[in-house]
């Protein structure tokens, strides 16, 4: 680590004006930090081998009381983590306190309550742009150490007007986990067969396709894809160019395979798919990183997971694609120690902290050194996450009337009714479906 900071900061031109001010955060008087708790420019600070800044970036924030949101099931652990970041600054006497809170809530509670709000708290980054735009989010004190540490597509998920607003902490997406005892390892690579095993041994295939978030594999997998927003509100969804034929040719395709699976493929929300492997019904599904313990306590040796399979189209195998999104740790703009609490959001994102989170919770990590390890490459479900990533949709820059209409398409195409080779028909509906996305 030391080696890469060491050459980035041999790189800047601002390299001896930082060194000189000691606190990785701006060339001028770290004492006078702007109010959004950065200073006038994000920087480069050398950190220890555990991960922790020099004490002077701290400044003179001597006592603070920090308090940190994190999901239930990181709260133990953030907590340890909080401790040792307390005691490594042991004579700036830092209080910290975890409290739960769910990242899907975290940018609704602090827009509505910024004073109750964590100085540190996580979100998922779906919901950067609501932060942003209500002021509640500082922009990241740490740029480079960021960028340095952690993956590409991480930063450029939490990257708006070319400023890095988060620390990345975890991926967060979805891919195919199956009971080994029906679906092989071989067969978990085709849709077909994945449906097909899961037939021939009486278990249903488990998919939420009346949610947005899972049912835009349908079009995204036939090259409709998102692209941040049309406008400069934020309100209208931009769409990539893609090939029409494709798109309405993919859409049959998994219409026709949900229907030839009728009574195997069943659309339920992912959390009966654990439920399932428990009871014996279900042979295997699309569930998330979130549900992996989960997952893989019901089916012990049998619990098996990989990248979304391929679906045939027209003679052609294609890969699914999904929404993927990262979960990170934001800093309160308000906050009345911007310098602890920077400091703690790097160190609690840092490779040190995500190797636990990886080892102990089966988060998948963003850490460019932690993904290469073995904690991942010895995970099914953190390297079919890792896999997944690579055939995705960053989840960053959606509108808020994309989920129901996508949810609509679901729906509708998994519908008993609904005839797959009616090509006409499935055209119309992938119109309506970005019509009412757009204008909603």
């Amino acid at each position: 680590m030391k080696k890469i900071l060491a050459i980035l900061l041999a790189g800047m031109m601002t390299a001896t004006a930082l060194a000189g001010c000691g606190d990785g955060q701006t060339s001028g008087d770290s004492s006078n930090p702007d109010s959004s708790g950065t200073g006038d420019a994000p920087g480069l600070a050398e950190l220890d081998a555990e991960g922790f800044v020099d004490a002077a970036e701290l400044g003179d924030e001597t006592g603070a009381t920090i308090k940190v949101w994190a999901p239930d099931a990181a709260v133990n652990l953030t907590q340890k983590m909080c401790d040792a970041f307390a005691e490594h600054y042991a004579d700036k006497n830092i209080s910290i306190s975890v409290v739960a809170q769910g990242e899907k809530d975290a940018a609704t509670q602090a827009q509505s309550d910024v004073d109750a709000a964590a100085d540190v708290f996580g979100f998922a980054s779906d919901q950067l742009d609501n932060l942003i735009n209500s002021g509640v989010i500082a922009e990241c004190a740490y740029t480079d150490n960021v960028i340095a540490m952690n993956t590409e597509e991480s930063v450029k998920a939490g990257t708006v007007n070319d400023k890095l607003y988060y620390y990345p902490e975890t991926t967060n997406g979805y891919f195919l986990v199956y009971d080994k005892s029906v679906v092989s390892d071989e067969k978990a690579q085709k849709f077909e067969d994945v449906l097909a095993a899961c037939k021939d041994a009486g278990k249903r295939f488990i998919m939420d396709a009346g949610d947005g978030y899972y049912s835009c594999i349908f079009t995204f997998t036939g090259g409709v894809t998102i692209d941040g927003y049309a406008d400069e509100e934020q309100t209208v969804q931009n769409f990539v160019d893609y090939d029409e034929d494709t798109a309405v040719a993919t859409l049959q395709a998994f219409a026709q395979l949900i229907k030839d699976y009728k009574g195997t493929f069943t659309s339920l929300s992912v959390d009966k798919i654990a439920s399932g492997f428990a009871d014996g019904s279900c042979g295997a599904g699309i569930d998330g990183i979130w549900d992996i313990e989960s997952d893989s306590e019901k089916l012990g040796e049998n619990f098996g997971a990989t990248k979304l399979p391929t679906i045939n189209v027209n003679g052609e195998d294609k890969a699914m694609i999904s929404m993927y999104g990262y979960k990170a740790l934001g800093v309160k703009s308000t906050t009345k120690y911007p310098l602890t609490s920077a400091a703690l959001a790097l160190y609690l994102t840092g490779e040190n902290c995500q190797r636990q989170r990886a080892e102990q919770i089966q988060w998948g990590p963003t850490n460019k050194t932690v993904t290469e390890e073995d904690v991942v490459k010895n995970s099914a479900a953190l390297s079919a996450s890792v896999e997944q990533s690579k055939n995705s949709v960053a989840q960053v820059h959606i509108t808020s009337t994309f989920w129901d209409p996508m949810a609509n398409l679901g729906n509708q195409i998994i519908a008993d009714e609904w005839d797959p080779s009616n090509a006409d028909k499935t055209k119309e509906l992938l119109t309506a479906t970005i019509k009412n996305i757009k204008d909603e």
